[in-house]
């Protein structure tokens, strides 16, 4: 799949397939009856991060297309897990999405000893986006690129900050331990923002972070870049390789962002819905909203992203088994 176009082929082909159904099966049959009232979106993250900023912009131009309030509402916690919850057990009706991470659904349930919800009770939408993250160390390290850290961390120990327990930075600082041998010592912040902090101040030698956060540090010259995760460079910084330009594709990792309903909504909602979500994609402002935050546009939908989902939740299981990944 190429996700360097602004939006995927296939997202294209998913639009007409929609009109297509319109037409037909549609045609015996009145459309769904929605939206009928305000939506909600639960997102699972604190305000101010990079799926909180997507859902307001999704949100905005849903509510110019269907004519009725789309309504964030933030509930983080847990990794996630407190608003997929909440998304899970709202009514089936389409009137609450959740917008989320991959990780809820394919980290969360391998390191939690126990949910109050099962992926199988959330049915993905949309993969709207991905976007890889930035591996980023303080100067003081003296690391410049990813051979550097490796070498560096096969012989001592370093500590890197993630966005939380579960978060895709934690999941990274896995990836990297079971697959060079580098002694890594996660610790946790409650968010992408006090992670960065840590960095800068020198109280972790270094993170595994969303980039447009990391960025302002890495040109003010606070930060060395070393790589991003991502399959291809990022817009923002093409500059900075990738892991596996740099010889380690076994690091490649991307955050991907959907949006999920309760898995017993109706599949006429669930149509109306990716096909406004579709065109909002496919919007030119909201290209530039993707380019601002480091997303690439995906529009995977159905089943190919059901099984996407299904494929990570089985690779990031192997890491997470291999190292022993918990939620302390």
């Amino acid at each position: 799949m190429n996700t360097s176009l602004s939006l995927s082929r296939r997202a294209v082909l998913t639009a007409a397939g929609l009109a297509l159904a319109a037409g037909g099966a549609f045609a015996q049959a009145p459309s769904p009856a929605w939206p009928t009232k305000p939506v909600r979106l639960v997102v699972n993250f604190p305000p101010g991060g990079p799926l909180d900023i997507l859902a307001r912009a999704m949100g905005e131009s849903l509510q110019k297309q269907l004519g009725q309030p789309f309504v964030v509402e933030n509930k983080p916690g847990a990794g996630g897990n407190i608003g997929a919850d909440a998304g899970a057990k709202a009514a089936a009706d389409g009137h609450t999405v959740l917008f989320t991470i991959d990780s809820t659904v394919t980290v969360n349930p391998h390191i939690y000893k126990s949910m109050a919800f099962s992926p199988s009770d959330l049915k993905p939408v949309m993969i709207m986006s991905s976007s890889g993250l930035l591996v980023g160390v303080h100067p003081q390290t003296g690391f410049k690129t990813m051979n550097d850290l490796v070498q560096g961390a096969k012989a001592k120990t370093v500590n890197f900050s993630s966005a939380g327990p579960g978060s895709p930075g934690h999941l990274a600082a896995a990836m990297a331990t079971d697959a060079t041998g580098m002694k890594i010592n996660h610790i946790p912040y409650k968010g992408n923002a006090p992670a960065v902090t840590a960095v800068l101040s020198g109280e972790v030698d270094g993170g595994v972070l969303a980039t447009p956060g990391m960025l302002p540090h890495v040109k003010a010259g606070k930060v060395t870049p070393l790589a991003v995760t991502s399959r291809q460079r990022s817009a923002l910084a093409p500059d900075i390789p990738t892991v596996g330009q740099a010889g380690l594709p076994q690091l490649e990792q991307e955050v991907l962002y959907m949006a999920m309903v309760p898995a017993a909504t109706p599949a006429p909602v669930v149509q109306a819905l990716e096909k406004a979500m579709v065109e909002t994609l496919n919007m030119p402002a909201m290209r530039e909203r993707l380019k601002a935050l480091d997303m690439h546009a995906e529009g995977q939908t159905g089943a190919e992203a059901a099984k996407r989902l299904s494929d990570l939740r089985e690779r990031y299981g192997k890491v997470i088994t291999a190292t022993g990944m918990k939620v302390e």
